[in-house]
């Protein structure tokens, strides 16, 4: 953080301070005297748009190069998934079946973030980023949390708004407005992704990450998909290469896993034949 002390300018949090403390009038009392930086009415307004998608942009970037976040392992999965203690309280019986993915997520967290480690520059690796909520997400935050690592929490408001799981790490817990700028830091840093069972937030992260790598806006990482039998029942995927709307060899863009041990076999061998187009995007 660069050190403010030295600037000549006077500091935006000072006229902020001193501005609450003047004359009560009708001049000061309009919306109009405000300072357009600390307005909420004003920065919530339409022709703001692009000023708060920036914002929301650059706060969770600054903050997370601030705590040396180099890259990350994404971890993607339902809310509503049990923990194996909690699953006679599941809605279905699937659900109840699917707790012991809470158990491989937790698993899986933990031994990346045991594994992660510092680079030359002191900026931390493959730390473990989850949506923040309860069911997976959870159980990959508690997971790093018991490594005695750092984790992070891409939270967004919802009609139905829930705090951050107690396992992420409090400076690094985010809350967004906008899915897409939500989405863009998921993947910004990621060195791997793992999805678990989940719903429909779960499977619009599967597919855009896939049609990001696809389509060679994203550079291949390994794409894991916890839970053979759950996706190849949901998704037809050979239909899809049968049809013709997708290539036989985007098939190969993920692989299926059961276990934590099988998914950090496959991180750590993750060989993929590579094209012109294979490079992130910038």
């Amino acid at each position: 953080m660069k050190d403010e002390k030295n600037r000549p300018f006077r500091d935006a949090h000072q006229d902020i301070e001193t501005a609450r403390d003047i004359p009560d009038t009708p001049q000061t009392r309009s919306p109009s005297y405000r300072l357009a930086f600390a307005d909420p009415d004003f920065l919530c307004r339409d022709e703001l748009r692009p000023v708060r998608l920036q914002l929301e942009l650059l706060k969770p970037e600054m903050l997370m190069e601030e705590y040396g976040i180099a890259s990350t392992i994404v971890l993607f999965g339902g809310a509503r998934i049990p923990s194996p203690d909690n699953k006679a309280s599941a809605r279905t019986e699937t659900l109840a079946d699917l707790s012991r993915f809470y158990e491989e997520a937790r698993k899986f967290a933990r031994m990346v973030t045991e594994e992660s480690t510092r680079n030359s520059d002191g900026q931390r690796e493959n730390v473990i980023v989850t949506g923040g909520g309860p069911g997976v997400m959870e159980a990959g935050n508690r997971g790093a949390d018991e490594a005695g690592g750092v984790s992070m929490g891409l939270n967004i408001v919802l009609p139905h708004e829930q705090a951050p799981n107690a396992f992420v790490t409090p400076d690094l817990a985010f809350n967004f407005h906008y899915f897409a700028i939500r989405k863009m830091h998921f993947l910004m840093r990621a060195a791997a992704v793992a999805i678990f069972p989940g719903g429909f937030g779960t499977l619009d992260e599967l597919f855009e990450t896939l049609t990001l790598i696809q389509t060679g806006r994203m550079r291949r990482v390994p794409m894991l998909l916890f839970g053979k039998d759950f996706w190849q029942k949901i998704i037809d995927w050979d239909a899809l290469s049968d049809a013709g709307t997708i290539s036989p060899q985007d098939l190969d863009l993920f692989r299926f896993v059961e276990t934590a041990e099988e998914a950090i076999d496959l991180i750590e061998n993750w060989h993929l034949p590579t094209t012109r187009r294979d490079s992130p995007e910038r």
